[in-house]
């Protein structure tokens, strides 16, 4: 499924239309995005969990030359199912 398909099945499941279901979606992405880039969790209950997860700097290696080269600290985002996501794909 991409997200024309999701946005489609968002606006005949809840009745609205094509362009009010892609703003919601738009709304609540950007909603998860702020929290994250604010250190903060996003739990929806049933679904799972985004959080922040701090990537440590390393030493790692050119494949092309194998030089060795600095790769600098980052925050990455990570989602975490929750049971119910996980019961109905099993």
């Amino acid at each position: 499924m991409n997200k024309g398909e999701l946005i489609k099945q968002m606006a005949d499941g809840a009745g609205i239309t094509l362009k009010d279901a892609e703003s919601a979606l738009k709304v609540a992405l950007d909603g998860i995005k702020k929290a994250l880039k604010g250190n903060d969790k996003v739990t929806l209950v049933g679904f799972g969990t985004f959080s922040v997860s701090k990537r440590k700097a390393r030493m790692g290696r050119n494949p092309r030359t194998g030089e060795a080269l600095k790769i600098k600290a980052r925050n990455i985002p990570k989602f975490s199912a929750g049971r119910e996501l996980k019961d109905a794909v099993n």
